[in-house]
């Protein structure tokens, strides 16, 4: 690659998978390009001539409340020197401040940036945030946010009807969705606890406890005070969150007595080991999901006094998605145990390397258990993948044939199509979602929203009650209701709800909104992929491999036929095939050049294999010796790897974030963690197999520009320079070669000394612990033995007066002079 890549500049490269047309021909790309402020604030005109409008809707609105009152701050006022210094204060601190964030600010709008999940906000977002922050409303209440409470509750809607539940509340065939922007699921498995409580003898509801009765999770009805425990714990949602409707119903018990009878027997008031303790539940109650899961659940296990350790971590797979055999197996031992579980966790979109748990495995399997007793609630952790259901068109079908087909024969020259930018298997356990009974997005990631915008949403709006002090009114249709009694924040800003509402509405919730966005950027992930595949050759200095197997790689893992040299032979090429259709081609030209192919052979169906499930690279690097031979060593990997990331990343304050060429970021694969996981991808690399962490690599794409002109290539190019640099390094520091050796002295029996090397496992030439028996001329023992004997606390060291190599001159039991100095040297 590198110098040997033909020069692209003169060519366009757009960004789009499907477009046959240069950018400016493009709509899809020039709506596109109108959303942001621009990489080089190309749109700087049009932001600053919004923000003007703010402001002078901001000055309108204050000269409109009763304008009869008057100037409060005079003319006389402004023009004295007390605050004429202070507004130059505040002028000055502005713009100081200003200049630092300028400087000192890494620049996540730029299409070099590929490091962590940052990215240019989109300016409807920017302007929503911005607007409403001068009027710093607070969406815990209507009373302190009239506008942005009613922009919440449809940001929820948008959020609600982009995963696909209903909204409709005529619709009595599924339940009806809720959902809002915020900063559980807990309470559901204890409200049928609680309630039992309150049908006991002479308690509240005891009035009902013989004729109450409810569908257990294995389909026969009992009365509800004959429920066992394990009964309770595993009612099913819906068994659940329909019992104050029934008790409405069939017995005339109103809401505020229900509410009133919960608030003395709730979890909310009496507490999780309360409850646990009447009921005698000594096994905890568990949460399941994959163990790559965001550093927050464990955290938020620990907040809500479940406890971290009660978070389960189940193993992923080879490419990091939940092991569903591994899910099965606790699952199993959960039900031979009778040990309850709160959830199980889908991860649509881990933050590390882009995977899409299977949504339809998870639900196969709790309709497996239900069978047999066992229920819990299934959660779709959405925070980073959420938005990609726009990718998703609204009349998608799973199981069509269509959804497989190569992009080249399902999109337009002139248009796009952005489901097409996503594996069918992805598509669909995205789809899936809808069965979830809950689903966090966070629109400040893939949303393109300023912090903090997290979303939460239900596939019954009954769901929410169930953290709350209040009980679900029966009939609600037409009224309104605040809704910050629904989230766990005092204070909540309406600015993170309009800047959701009015960046959803500005780009749309569509394959024609966010969906063209998000499919933009899904390419030219894929198009990064390309190379972190395919960049490193058999006669490269180093090699560099993707997480995610290539298709020939998973062809022959599943061929039992497969062996080593047919492995090796299939891999490389279709390295080559990757090299030769896309290195060197741009969209137009790799369009062009399938259309005479068959559809098994297109170079878009190899890009669609290609990388993480979604916007995401996890790869990580080796190196070869000088002689060729591949290290086998982690550590010396992860120090390859460390250096480059220092090259490519800001460390430390000090660093100028203006002078990297190139941004990237690393994770580790902790072995507890990952598993047979890191286990694999270290056989990959060529490592050891040990348990120590390995250093990944990784690179998060979210800007549509960097496949316009020769973007990428350059981008990799600069990658490829660091790591043939730091190769250098790690090839000089691993040579075993004549070098000076210094020993601690230690005096021995008769005329043997002992030699304690002074190891610097920096150098494979000094990467030893050696303790080894020695003598001196007899001159020179004794001029050590009367010294040390003058200066017992003295520590004295005998260092090599020439280069040697230590390892040949013990091993041959050799000799070679040295000097014996009480200072190490």
């Amino acid at each position: 690659m590198g110098k040997d890549m033909a020069h692209m500049g003169d060519k366009y490269m757009n960004g789009n998978l499907y477009t046959t047309k240069a950018p400016e021909d493009d709509e899809s790309h020039q709506i596109i390009s109108s959303l942001f402020l621009g990489p080089h604030a190309e749109n700087y005109e049009y932001f600053k001539d919004n923000v003007i409008a703010i402001l002078e809707a901001t000055r309108d609105a204050r000269l409109r409340y009763f304008p009869e009152d008057g100037r409060f701050i005079s003319e006389k006022v402004q023009a004295s020197s007390a605050f004429s210094k202070s507004t130059d204060k505040i002028g000055n601190a502005v713009k100081k401040a200003a200049e630092l964030l300028s400087k000192h600010s890494v620049p996540w709008w730029s299409p070099r940036y590929a490091g962590h999940m940052c990215m240019d906000m989109s300016m409807p977002s920017l302007l929503g945030y911005f607007m409403t922050m001068l009027y710093n409303p607070n969406n815990v209440s209507i009373e302190a946010s009239p506008l942005t409470m009613i922009a919440e509750i449809e940001a929820g809607q948008q959020l609600c009807e982009m995963f696909g539940y209903n909204l409709d509340p005529h619709n009595k065939d599924v339940p009806v969705g809720w959902g809002h922007i915020t900063c559980g699921a807990r309470n559901l498995k204890f409200y049928p606890l609680a309630l039992r409580q309150a049908l006991k003898d002479f308690g509240p509801l005891s009035f009902i406890a013989g004729t109450f009765a409810i569908e257990t999770c294995r389909g026969p009805k009992k009365l509800f005070r004959e429920l066992s425990k394990w009964e309770l714990l595993n009612l099913k949602v819906p068994t659940v969150l329909e019992i104050p409707d029934r008790l409405s119903v069939e017995y005339g018990i109103s809401s505020a007595f229900l509410q009133d009878v919960m608030g003395k027997y709730g979890i909310q008031s009496v507490g999780l080991g309360s409850l646990e303790r009447q009921y005698d539940i000594d096994k905890p109650i568990q949460y399941m999901l994959a163990s790559t899961r965001h550093y927050s659940w464990p955290k938020g296990g620990a907040i809500a006094g479940i406890g971290g350790e009660n978070v389960v971590g189940i193993a992923p797979d080879i490419e990091a998605r939940l092991d569903l055999d591994e899910l099965d197996k606790h699952l199993q031992a959960s039900l031979d145990q009778q040990q309850a579980v709160y959830a199980v966790v889908g991860i649509i979109g881990s933050t590390e390397e882009g995977a899409v748990d299977s949504m339809r495995g998870i639900l196969k399997l709790r309709d497996k258990y239900q069978a047999q007793g066992l229920s819990f609630v299934i959660h779709a952790d959405a925070a980073w993948g959420g938005y990609f259901a726009n990718m998703i068109s609204k009349d998608f079908k799973p199981g069509d044939p269509k959804n497989a087909e190569p992009p080249a024969q399902t999109g337009r020259g002139d248009g796009f199509v952005p489901d097409a930018s996503l594996r069918v298997d992805t598509q669909e356990d995205i789809y899936a979602m809808r069965y979830a009974d809950s689903i966090t997005v966070d629109p400040h990631k893939a949303g393109y929203i300023p912090y903090p915008a997290g979303g939460l949403c239900y596939r019954d709006e009954r769901m929410r009650f169930l953290i709350t002090w209040t009980s679900p009114y029966i009939s609600r249709e037409g009224s309104f209701e605040s809704i910050g009694i629904y989230g766990v924040e005092g204070s909540k800003p309406g600015a993170s709800a309009m800047s959701t509402w009015l960046a959803n509405k500005c780009i749309g919730m569509s394959t024609q909104g966010y969906g063209a966005l998000l499919g933009e950027v899904c390419f030219t992930i894929s198009r990064l992929s390309a190379h972190w595949a395919a960049m490193s050759t058999k006669t490269s200095s180093f090699i560099c491999v993707p997480l995610n197997l290539l298709p020939a790689e998973r062809k022959a893992m599943q061929d039992p036929n497969t062996t080593p040299e047919s492995y090796a032979k299939a891999v490389e090429e279709e390295k080559q095939k990757i090299r030769e259709r896309i290195f060197k081609k741009s969209n137009q030209e790799i369009v062009d050049e399938d259309a005479d192919r068959p559809a098994e052979d297109k170079a878009m169906v190899l890009l669609r294999a290609l990388g993480s499930d979604l916007n995401i690279n996890a790869f990580a690097l080796n190196f070869r010796y000088s002689d060729g031979t591949l290290n086998d060593d982690v550590e010396e990997s992860n120090y390859l790897t460390r250096r480059v990331i220092e090259a490519l990343s800001v460390d430390s304050p000090e660093d100028d974030p203006f002078k990297i060429p190139f941004y990237l970021t690393s994770t580790e694969f902790e072995h507890e963690l990952y598993g047979n996981c890191a286990k694999h991808f270290k056989k990959r690399l060529g490592l050891a197999q040990d348990e120590m962490s390995l250093m990944v690599l990784r690179n998060v794409l979210m800007t549509p520009f960097p496949t316009e002109g020769n973007f990428i290539e350059k981008m990799v190019n600069i990658f490829q320079e660091v790591v043939e640099r730091e190769v250098k390094v790690c090839q000089k520091r691993n040579e075993t070669k004549e070098n000076h050796h210094s020993f601690i002295l230690q005096d021995g029996e008769k005329d043997n000394i002992y030699l304690v090397n002074r190891s610097m496992f920096h150098l494979a030439s000094r990467r030893r612990q050696l303790i080894a028996s020695a003598k001196l001329d007899q001159k020179a023992l004794d001029t050590y033995r009367d010294a040390k004997k003058n200066n017992p606390e003295e520590t004295f060291f005998l260092s090599t007066q020439n280069k040697e190599d230590i390892s040949a001159t013990i091993l041959s039991d050799g000799a070679f002079d040295a000097v014996i100095t009480s200072k190490a040297g």
